[in-house]
């Protein structure tokens, strides 16, 4: 680590329990479901939502979930995100720490431990593990890091790296994670992406999920108008990667999973998974960009309980792709996007 530096680099993931007791499981998804950016109604009517019934109903469930996919080293976020840290650490001089939304480590103790190892620290680049904008992932990690930033009253200058949904080292990173599935035998590939209320759409021209899904909606509009759409965002990550791929159109569809209600986006993940096999389509691969690093929603949502629902409507095999994680493409990239913005030192955000 070059301890002359006036710059540090925190990696921002959305977080874990620190175990899989029910315990620990109920306070994470409290802190999670509390944030007035995941579920955005008035306190009071909040509070008696997730803890009166969401979370007392969901902790048992969701602890048992988590043990399907819990390593001896921990959560598989952490784990991953850790190795991330370590693997861009190889190749950038500036110290790089870890940062958790919800639960540890916390953005205070990311920016502790920069101000003790960086004499005079100057800057800190903050890097938000989400390619794509949505209130309740990308927002809420940024404006949590600068509250706490603004709280604790640190003398450096915050930065934070923008989404790249369409940076091309991104999307050559996510196609060449890729390549490997590709060339095993399939009828399909479905991009699954992380589902939002539909209401949580910065585009507040398109009114009706349908119509933008059929329609083509803000993937038409202006630029100036697709800024912050979440819907867009995922659709062109899809279409710029495939593109890059050379995957016929025939060959592709995207859905949204993990809803939580009525009115978030469409088509639905598991629906389509039912689906599928009675459209003829028996062996299928499943990615989930929205995600860098795989957890609860990538290892046990689709990898376990998505190919159950697929096997048992009649499909035939049924393979998940990775995230990211480490691959050497994605590391050069985070790499590559922290020095451009450092270089040109400008906060878009």
């Amino acid at each position: 680590m070059n301890l002359t530096t006036k710059r540090g680099i925190i990696l921002m993931n959305l977080g874990s329990p620190d175990s899989t007791s029910v315990k620990d499981v109920r306070r994470y998804l409290n802190e999670f479901l509390m944030d007035e950016r995941v579920i955005d109604i008035p306190w009071l009517q909040r509070t008696l939502l997730v803890k009166g019934i969401i979370t007392p109903f969901r902790a048992p469930k969701s602890a048992h979930a988590y043990r399907t996919i819990w390593t001896k080293e921990g959560s598989p976020l952490i784990v991953l995100t850790k190795q991330l840290q370590e693997a861009v650490q190889q190749i950038t001089t500036d110290p790089v720490e870890i940062a958790m939304r919800y639960g540890s480590p916390s953005p205070a103790a990311a920016f502790d431990a920069l101000t003790a190892s960086v004499r005079d620290l100057e800057e800190v680049v903050l890097f938000p593990l989400y390619p794509h904008y949505a209130m309740a992932s990308y927002e809420t990690a940024v404006e949590y890091a600068k509250e706490i930033h603004r709280r604790n009253k640190y003398p450096f200058k915050l930065t934070t790296i923008p989404p790249y949904f369409d940076d091309p080292r991104y999307i050559n990173a996510l196609a060449e994670s890729m390549v490997p599935y590709l060339q095993n035998d399939f009828d399909h590939i479905l991009f699954s992406y992380h589902g939002i209320p539909a209401r949580h759409l910065h585009n507040k021209e398109v009114q009706q999920v349908q119509d933008c899904i059929i329609g083509g909606g803000c993937e038409a509009a202006d630029p100036g108008k697709r800024k912050h759409c979440y819907r867009y965002e995922v659709f062109h990550t899809t279409k710029l990667v495939t593109e890059r791929l050379g995957i016929p159109k025939d060959k592709f569809s995207l859905s949204f999973q993990s809803r939580l209600g009525k009115g978030w986006l469409e088509p639905f993940t598991d629906l389509r998974l039912a689906e599928m096999p009675a459209e003829g389509i028996k062996k299928l691969l499943i990615i989930s960009p929205a995600f860098v690093s795989d957890c609860l929603e990538t290892l046990e949502e689709l990898a376990i309980r998505g190919k159950e629902i697929f096997m048992k409507a009649g499909g035939e095999s049924y393979q998940m792709i990775p995230c990211m994680n480490v691959h050497p493409a994605w590391v050069k990239t985070v790499a590559g996007m922290i020095d451009q913005h450092t270089r040109l030192q400008v906060n878009v955000i």
